[in-house]
């Protein structure tokens, strides 16, 4: 005789508040879910509850969740609210939607009939997901672009501090005679920080073995400085 294959379809509840203690009960959720899943026949597999904030996906149920969806616990993965499931985003709360299909895990909110997997418009779901994702990528990648343009404009360098010789501003605009946009220009950095180097030095007291108390260079001959500027009030000549 062959053996009969269970074809009971596994719910794991998801439910999530904020704070609690406060009035916020999970049970409110839990409720309503768990009489939904027995109208559909369901067996309801797990329950998972989180009291935190659904900006970031670093909450112990929610990771449990995921966890048993990878080795298949369940089919079927049951919310109040997509806001309950996720709050980070819409990028990142459609990945997790994507990363439990990917599982072979369908997704259903309970008051929000276009945010389910499951049924005729399931496929419509996953590709207005996937289209959404797409397009807040995108606009991530033009608002990084333009932030980072809008920082070269600004004579800003991103990117890891630069680190340069106090010694070699003096050189360039003592010895070299160079202009403070032509010291900036050849140091990579921006013109008020080769000036408040500069100026700097002339508060560093001359070393006591120095031979030439008016050789500045000799004051600052090993110190490197970085680019973060130093508070600097007054005019200067370029």
């Amino acid at each position: 005789m062959p053996e009969q294959r269970n074809t009971t379809t596994r719910v794991a509840i998801y439910t999530r508040v904020s704070t609690f203690g406060t009035g916020q009960d999970t049970e409110n959720q839990a409720i309503q879910l768990r009489e939904y899943a027995i109208r559909h026949g369901w067996m309801i597999t797990a329950e998972y509850t989180d009291h935190a904030t659904g900006k970031h996906s670093d909450r112990d149920a929610f990771r449990r969740l995921f966890e048993g969806g990878s080795r298949r616990e369940f089919d079927i993965v049951l919310v109040w609210a997509l806001d309950r499931l996720s709050r980070e985003g819409v990028l990142e709360t459609f990945e997790h939607v994507r990363r439990l299909t990917n599982y072979g895990i369908a997704f259903e909110s309970y008051t929000e009939q276009h945010f389910r997997t499951t049924g005729s418009a399931g496929e419509l779901m996953l590709a207005v997901a996937a289209w959404i994702a797409k397009q807040e990528r995108i606009r991530i990648s033009d608002r990084t672009k333009a932030g980072l343009a809008r920082a070269r404009r600004q004579g800003k360098v991103p990117g890891p501090k630069r680190v340069f010789r106090r010694d070699e501003v003096i050189r360039l605009r003592d010895v070299e005679r160079m202009s403070w946009r032509a010291i900036a220009a050849a140091l990579g950095i921006p013109v008020m920080t080769a000036v408040d180097a500069y100026r700097c030095t002339e508060m560093v007291a001359p070393s006591e073995d120095t031979s030439d108390s008016n050789d500045r260079t000799s004051m600052v001959a090993s110190d490197a400085y970085g680019i973060d500027r130093l508070p600097y009030a007054g005019k200067v000549r370029m």
